[in-house]
């Protein structure tokens, strides 16, 4: 193989995952009264319908109504202050000011040098968090990590199952216990055994919902805790798998299990199958964590890394400027 072909391969890649984030996030941009590019494109000056008719596109999307006066807000300022006239200037405008909101928020993924990266993955049941941890486990093994994945959903019929064909199918190791068995004992299991194989990565399943009197945030601290007991600086992460298509409903959850938890970053799933992606914006702003991957389809591969400005150029259907 060419080094010019080896740089053509990631460009492919990125190209195709694009190609699949617009197809997937056509119901959004459907739900955004046809289109933010569409409004924005239509002929005429920039002035106070162009704002009535985003606000209808913007809160159409759930984008919530605090993010959506604060995204016209900064639309008006940015008009003003850089004497836009035209519609296609307000559009990149508008572009700049989604990617902003989105990007404010976006850390650097670290691994630790001389210790796995720990993981703790929590959401509620039909997020998609098992099959997330699967695709993953996936993503990671293509990067040449070395994972491990703990089947820590004791209490969900078939979820210990779920996970130990995708750890066959990936290739990587999988922690678990009969059913019913304590998510604590798995926890720790699974991070001993990520320390003592000296693995890159560990990820951790949690319950969704328990099948006993026992409170969901309540077990999922004492996960918490006993991972710590294991590995004093971990988890590492908290990350919280959402379902896009219950739109406004993701805040009420974010917060919960933040306050609890601490969560550390959320991943979006089924954005394909909802109108309603913009919600991203307002977790964006009030949550101010960073979104680490999104999916758009079932394959593997459509569970990517969140990079803003492609979600953005991908919801406004406007050429790709990060590829």
């Amino acid at each position: 193989m060419t080094e010019e072909t080896e740089q053509e391969e990631p460009k492919q890649k990125k190209s195709g995952f694009f190609s699949r984030l617009k197809k997937g996030l056509q119901k959004t941009r459907s739900s955004m009264a046809g289109g933010l590019s569409a409004i924005v494109g239509k002929k005429g000056d920039v002035g106070p319908e162009l704002m009535d008719e985003l606000e209808e596109a913007l809160l159409s999307a759930d984008v919530g109504l605090s993010a959506t006066d604060y995204i016209l807000e900064q639309l008006r300022i940015g008009i003003k202050k850089e004497k836009v006239r035209e519609k296609p200037e307000a559009m990149a405008l508008l572009q700049r000011i989604l990617t902003e909101i989105l990007d404010d928020n976006q850390t650097e993924l670290l691994f630790p040098e001389e210790e796995p990266l720990i993981i703790l993955m929590v959401g509620i049941n039909g997020s998609g968090k098992t099959t997330t941890i699967g695709k993953l486990s996936s993503y990671w093994t293509r990067q040449g990590k070395d994972v491990l994945i703990a089947a820590g959903d004791t209490f969900r019929a078939a979820a210990i199952e779920q996970l130990q064909v995708w750890a066959k199918r990936g290739g990587v190791t999988c922690v678990h216990q009969k059913t019913g068995s304590d998510p604590s004992a798995v926890a720790y299991d699974g991070v001993q055994a990520a320390v003592v194989r000296n693995k890159d990565l560990a990820m951790i399943d949690t319950a969704g919902r328990l099948q006993t009197n026992t409170n969901l945030m309540e077990e999922l601290k004492k996960v918490k805790r006993v991972i710590g007991k294991v590995l004093p600086t971990a988890p590492h992460e908290v990350w919280l798998v959402l379902d896009s298509s219950i739109g406004q409903n993701s805040i009420s959850q974010a917060r919960l299990f933040h306050e609890a938890l601490g969560v550390t970053g959320l991943v979006m799933t089924k954005l394909d199958g909802s109108g309603k992606g913009g919600v991203l914006f307002y977790l964006a702003r009030e949550m101010k964590l960073p979104v680490r991957f999104i999916g758009v389809g079932e394959q593997t591969e459509d569970l990517q890394p969140f990079v803003a400005d492609e979600f953005v150029s991908a919801l406004l259907e406007t050429e790709n400027t990060a590829s």
